[in-house]
């Protein structure tokens, strides 16, 4: 759960090191805690994979335009060696080109695809840990703002997918991450489409996330496009 402080806080932005791109991701912290964003992708990690954002403050990533298989996350409670609750992609700021530890929201993007099409989606395959959401700017198409919840997802998670850390809540696992079952990974003979559907763990969470990936094949719903945009994602 996000909280919220009375008190209110200069928001700042921060801007990535000057180097070739032709996208901006602006990550934007709604939260009221600091938290450590990370990111990787198939085509390379941008400036580093890894910041630092206090509550209320944004980087602007700068991605290429060819950017695939990106994914961004958020690292919560991490102590100074970089030892996180959450996400955690190794012991410093950068990720350096590590994937996080598996429990959290990702927003996903592939970029200039198919037809000169962006696909985006925000993923619960792994799990949840912090509201994650996904607006396009400045794009063509239909361009839609994806990721919002309803209910508090932490508080509600089934007890055999929890996982609480120093005396809270911080992951709703996967069914897939917590139990390592085929029908639950769509994996082995649960390997496709056919074989492998929602279950009722995947359920809970696309009852209250209804535009995000709550299984592997959950791609009607959950994937969207856009052609040429900008995009910010926002956690809390």
């Amino acid at each position: 759960m996000c909280i919220k402080r009375n008190k209110k806080k200069k928001k700042t932005t921060i801007t990535a090191k000057k180097e070739l791109i032709a996208r901006n991701i602006k990550i934007q912290n709604n939260c009221g805690f600091t938290i450590w964003p990370g990111w990787q992708g198939q085509s390379g990690t941008p400036n580093g994979g890894g910041t630092t954002l206090s509550a209320g403050q944004s980087y602007n990533l700068g991605v290429p335009d060819n950017w695939t298989g990106g994914r961004i996350w958020a690292r919560t409670g991490c102590d100074g060696n970089f030892n996180c609750e959450t996400g955690g992609c190794g012991n410093s700021e950068q990720c350096n080109g590590q994937w996080g530890e598996t429990g959290v929201t990702l927003a996903e993007f592939g970029l200039n695809k198919w037809q000169n099409l962006d696909f985006y989606d925000v993923s619960l395959v792994d799990g949840f840990n912090l509201l994650t959401t996904i607006k396009p700017e400045g794009g063509e198409g239909d361009c839609k703002e994806i990721g919002k919840c309803n209910g508090n997802l932490l508080d509600e998670c089934p007890n055999d997918l929890k996982v609480v850390k120093n005396g809270k809540i911080v992951e709703c696992q996967s069914a897939c991450t917590k139990l390592r079952k085929e029908e639950f990974c769509c994996t082995g003979s649960h390997g496709s489409a056919d074989s492998c559907g929602p279950t009722n763990y995947s359920r809970f969470f696309k009852d209250r996330c209804p535009q995000d990936y709550s299984y592997a094949f959950d791609d009607s719903s959950s994937t969207f496009t856009c052609r040429g945009s900008n995009y910010v994602v926002t956690f809390c």
